[in-house]
């Protein structure tokens, strides 16, 4: 069974129904218990990092998610991605849960490409290129087009780095680390290529330990 991470936000619904749709057990919980005995996790997230954080500690799920993200296959998405570093930039500056080094930054206002001023949020479908091979990424071309939906991104060690996005700047949208697979983009909104990837996900979960 996959756990499904709720701390009052985000975008549950639409993960658990992609999840749904392909068969893969999943559920939507809170409780700390059931999270530590789940085969698999996903830390969803639409929102502020602030509120999330506050949230997170008042479920006393801060240190159930240190440990999962550490010790099972783990799937972090847009703000979950972003929760796992060390501080973020939003109504902060923030703590994070620290797992990895790095900041949470925000898109600089008036960003242009091609004489063109940049929206802020970024919002909509973008590039991948991929920085390294990983089995959670497995079947899915380089430079496919993702959803994304963020004012934020990563600033983090490149080692972690599994694709970059253009958007202004040249920004890490996926890191990649041992068992856990952390996404900027959107996968239960990308379509097809969403889907494979949640089905990699999936598949890594089955196959505990074959990273």
């Amino acid at each position: 069974m996959i756990a499904i991470i709720d701390y009052g936000m985000g975008n549950l619904k639409s993960v658990s129904n992609a999840l749904t749709m392909l068969n893969i057990k999943n559920k939507v919980t809170s409780h700390e218990q059931e999270i530590a005995d789940a085969e698999g996790v996903i830390l969803p997230g639409v929102g502020a990092f602030p509120v999330c954080m506050e949230n997170l500690m008042r479920l006393k799920l801060i240190e159930v998610v240190k440990h999962v993200a550490q010790t099972k296959p783990f799937l972090g998405i847009c703000l979950g991605l972003q929760l796992l570093f060390e501080e973020s930039e939003e109504y902060g500056p923030v703590k994070g849960l620290g797992i990895f080094p790095g900041r949470v930054r925000r898109f600089r206002d008036g960003m242009m490409v091609d004489n063109e001023r940049l929206k802020i949020p970024h919002m909509g479908w973008s590039e991948i290129r991929k920085i390294k091979d990983t089995e959670f990424l497995k079947q899915i071309p380089d430079e496919s087009y993702f959803y994304f939906v963020h004012s934020y991104y990563v600033d983090t060690d490149e080692s972690l780095a599994a694709t970059r996005t253009f958007y202004g700047i040249d920004f890490i949208s996926s890191i990649s680390h041992k068992n856990l697979f952390a996404c900027q983009f959107h996968p239960e909104k990308s379509q097809k290529l969403g889907l494979r990837l949640l089905e990699n996900f999936s598949r890594i979960v089955e196959n505990r330990g074959a990273l």
